[in-house]
Parts: C-alpha cells; structure tokens; sequence
C-alpha cells in the first residue's frame, strides 16, 4: 500500500506533518517501537510508530531519525499522548533526512494501526493472510469470543496447514494451535528455546530453522515495543548488542514445525504478520501486569522503609484479591529474589528479571499467559523481587514443605536461559519460606537476598537457592556460642584488621564489597572506585594473610560468616 492511502482513513487518526512529496512511498509492513536504535529489528519499508518515550530531549532526535532513513523505513507515526504536541526538532529532523513525518491523535491505538496496515499489505501481497488478519480483532478481545494468539495459529493450521506454537524464552508454552495436536513435550521446548535465544544472542535475523530428533522447526521471533533502550552515551558500536541483551530473555518467539528456508517471500511475509499480531497480544498483557507490579513495589517499599506491620498487613489485604480473586482467607506469602547480571555492569538486568520471573514461577504444567497475573514482581536496578501468594493452608498440616522450591524453579529453564546468557551473563535466585504475616515479610525478603547470595558464589549462569540452605548458618548464627564466635572471626579477620591499621590498607571494606558483589571484578572495582589491577592486589593480600582462596565457595562462605558475626 501507499503512504497516501493511510491520510484517506480517517479512522487512523493521522495528520501529516511532513514529506508530502514521499507520500507515493510503499509501506511493506508496521513497527512499534521506542528503542533509540532499531536498526536491527529494520529490513526497510516500515511505518514505525513510536510513542517517543527514547525522546529525553532535543539531542535524541537527529541520531534517531538517521537511523529510520538509513534503514529505508517508508514512514515515522509519533503519538501525541506522551508530548503533546510533536516537538519541532523531530519534524525538522524527519524534514532534512527526507523522511514522511505523521502525527498520531492520541485517541486512536497503534494496534489499530497495525491492524489497518497488516491488513492492506497482506491482501495486496497475498490472499492467505486476509483471514488472519481479519480474525485480528478476536485477539484483542478479552471476552469468550476472544482467544488471544491460539485464534491467529488455529488459522495457521487451518488453512495453511502448519503446526505452530507460541513459546517464552523460559521454553513455557504459551498458545499452539488446535492443529498442533497434542502439547510439544517440555523437553522439547525446552530445546526450542535455547536454540532460540543462542540464535538470538548471534544476532542473525530469523527466521532461524532448528532439526530437532528428525523434524525441522523455523523459529520466529516476537520483538515486543517498548522494553529496553540504549543508552545516550554509550558508543553505536555496541548499541545493537546491548538491545539484544536487555530483551533477549524477555521477548516470546513463534515455532513453526517447517522448514521455512524453501518458502516464497510472500509466505515469509504471512508470518512476520502473525508475529506482528502476536506482539500486539504480548504488549497488552504486560500492559495488563501494571497493576500487581505496582502492588508488589508499594509492598516492597513499605516493608523496606520499615513500616509499621498493621500498614503492611493492610496493603497485603489490598493485593490478595488481586492475585487470588475468589480466596477469602488470607493467604500466605513467599518472596522470590533475582538478579540478571552482564559483564561489564553498563546494563540495567532489573527489567528482564522481572520479566523471568513471571515467566518462571508459573506452573510449568499451565499453558497460556493467565496464570502468570497471579504473581507480582517488582524491579530495582539489578534486582528483581516477587511477592507469591499461597492459598491458606490449615495449621494443623503434616510439617511437609509447602510452596515453592528453589531446586524445582530452574530445573526445565536452566539449559534455554544459560543459551541466551552466552557466557557473558548470570541468573542467580533466592527463595525464602513461607510466612503468614505482615510481620514475617521483612525477614522473607532478607532471607531470599541471602539465598541469592549463596547461589551466586556456586559455579554456573544459572544458579538458585532456598531457605532451607540458611538454615545451618545465617538463621543459627545468633546461637552460636560468643566464645566461639570470637574465636571464628578473629582467625580470619584479625589479620587483616592489623594490616589496615598499620598500612590503611582498607582490606576489610574490600572484602565486604567483594563479596556482596559476588565476586565480580569489575562491579567491585565500579563500587570501590579502583582499578581491577589493584582489587586484584588487594584480594591477593586477603588471601596471602588468611590462606584462603576467595575463588572458593567454601572460603567466601567462611569470610561472608565471619563477617556477619563479627
């Protein structure tokens, strides 16, 4: 279709604001959006919409509409609901690099301009894609006549005769079509996704075609708009590769049991769609999650800043419902601690925890996104922090263990979530038991930080813990003897305690921060201000007076007790 053709539909709510003389540009396809560079989610042709949240002032604009131009996009939509008014720098911008400018009315959803555009493009490219999009407004229902992304691949299999499945990047299957037959195996998506994300981590553009125990699969991705951005100051040269770290263990990916290297370009064209279709259905379910991630946050913040537990308990009374609509007693609560880490510390792993999380402490036997928004989880830097609730259980039950597991939250996740850490990156997580209170929710959060801790000195990219592996050490440490607990720390701290004094040598903070920093270099050096080469030297003292090895568990945890009960 042509640019022109969008201005003749009112129902689009565009105004243009320049580039009249490009309106006879063909628009191939639709993208949304708020990424400072997209380059690599481009192939040319594309309306983008953004909402212009990559926009922190005047000086983003220029290097973001070069972008769009030198990838060939047909058009750039801002919407008018973040700014108002679109800032002249864009339009002028947009005005030197020859590139159509509209402006979105803020009433009108970029999903019903996807929908409109999907729609042309693919009943002038190819007839097979009209009954998918014009089931379209079915995924965006809500009510019984709805059916999110199983709508879009049950027309998948029936009238182009392919098998397809939606999958997280945790290999959780989220829809598949009636065709499909029987659920793929959990080992099977398990394998899925870690080609998926190892494939996704390369940077080649999918699809990306898999041989799994004789069946060809081609695996699509579904890129979601808005998550993730790169930063201001950071070179271009490595923008690409910080966007694919900051969504790739995010974003759902599409798996077709074909191989989709001998498909026409057309075929290829009727997927990329449904992808498109899909993303739609994923942004609206995280839009949906807003409301228990900003229960778990104000929970947090409370239990944090050391509210009262009456205050606690009330906010608990508001979320219950929430996350367990219909359960009229009290339930009770574990939190679930992670941290998502890349090497070189320059990018923010709290937003794809946060969503791992969800994707990770739903019942690995339960299909779709639903039972998913029974969970809350917040995010703070690198850390991510779930409240899950637990149905009431009696008082009088047999003393067996109730609620989640840390040796069970990785077991199907472990291998497809190390593929998409690629040897650069770290999940570690902490469980905590189970408490009933408001009271008990502070030393739960305390608890799953320290079961964190204790995963992330184990070897691995993948790494969990739980309550039950404090209970020999941090939860009995104010019994253990004085006597005893004098002559533990001072064997191993004594020594360093002397040279500081004589040499001011600040031995003791940098073991500290060493260990809270789980034994990374760089992050440590970052929080001391120092050069790595003299963390290193520092380190080497440590062990050099202690004769111990901080590249062990067993040390580190010696060192961690030691200061803990000194």
């Amino acid at each position: 279709m042509r640019l022109r053709a969008l201005l003749d539909t009112d129902a689009l709510g565009l105004r243009l604001l320049g580039g009249e003389e490009e309106l006879d540009r063909t628009v191939r396809g639709v993208m949304t959006t708020d990424l400072r560079d997209p380059s690599r989610y481009l192939a040319g042709g594309e309306l983008v919409l953004t909402g212009l949240a990559w926009r922190r002032d005047a000086s983003d604009t220029e290097p973001f509409v070069r972008i769009l131009a030198s990838a060939g996009v047909a058009a750039l939509a801002a919407g008018e609901a973040e700014l108002g008014a679109i800032p002249d720098d864009i339009v002028e911008a947009c005005a030197r690099h020859r590139l159509p400018l509209f402006a979105v009315n803020e009433s009108v959803a970029f999903a019903t301009i996807t929908e409109h555009v999907v729609r042309q493009v693919s009943g002038e490219r190819a007839g097979d894609l009209a009954a998918v999009v014009d089931r379209h407004r079915r995924l965006m229902t809500s009510g019984p006549a709805g059916g999110g992304p199983d709508v879009v691949l049950d027309l998948l299999g029936s009238d182009l005769d392919l098998r397809a499945w939606v999958l997280s990047p945790a290999g959780r299957a989220i829809a598949g079509s009636s065709a499909a037959g029987p659920a793929l195996p959990t080992a099977v998506c398990a394998r899925l996704a870690a080609e998926h994300l190892a494939a996704a981590r390369t940077g080649r553009r999918g699809p990306h075609r898999v041989l799994l125990d004789g069946t060809t699969y081609s695996l699509f991705p579904i890129r979601s708009s808005g998550r993730g951005s790169a930063s201001a100051a950071a070179p271009a040269s490595t923008a690409a590769l910080r966007d694919v770290r900051e969504t790739v263990l995010s974003d759902w990916f599409l798996a077709v049991e074909a191989d989709a290297g001998d498909w026409p370009e057309e075929r290829l064209d009727l997927l990329q769609g449904v992808t498109q279709l899909i993303a739609v259905e994923r942004d609206r379910r995280d839009a949906a999650r807003t409301v228990r991630r900003r229960l778990a946050q104000e929970v947090l913040e409370l239990v944090q800043t050391g509210a009262a537990p009456a205050e606690i308990a009330a906010r608990l009374r508001v979320a219950a419902p929430v996350l367990l609509p219909g359960i009229g007693a009290a339930p009770h609560w574990q939190v679930v601690v992670a941290r998502v880490e890349w090497e070189g510390g320059e990018i923010e792993g709290g937003p794809v925890a946060q969503s791992l999380l969800e994707e990770i402490l739903v019942d690995p036997l339960s299909a779709g996104p639903e039972p998913s928004d029974r969970i809350a989880v917040a995010h703070t830097g690198d850390e991510a922090i779930a409240l899950v609730p637990l149905p009431a259980v009696s008082s009088e039950h047999d003393g067996s263990e109730t609620g989640l597991l840390a040796d069970s939250l990785l077991e199907s996740v472990r291998d497809p979530l190390s593929a998409g850490l690629d040897g650069d990156g770290r999940l570690t997580l902490g469980v905590s038991a189970s408490v009933h209170s408001a009271e008990g929710l502070r030393g739960a959060l305390e608890e799953a930080r320290h079961a964190r801790r204790v995963a992330a000195a184990r070897p691995g990219r993948v790494c969990a813990a739980g309550h039950q592996e404090l209970a020999s050490h941090v939860l009995l440490l104010p019994f253990v003897p004085d006597d005893v607990r004098r002559a533990f720390t001072a064997r191993l701290l004594d020594p360093l305690r002397d040279y500081d004094r004589r040499h001011r040598a600040e031995l003791i903070p940098t073991l500290e921060a060493f260990l809270d920093c789980d034994g990374s270099w760089t992050r440590c050096a970052a929080r001391l201000h120092l050069h790595v080469n003299t963390l290193r030297y520092r380190v080497g003292r440590i062990e050099q007076l202690t004769g111990r090895d901080l590249s062990r568990l067993e040390d580190k945890l010696d060192f961690f007790l030691a200061l803990r009960m000194s």
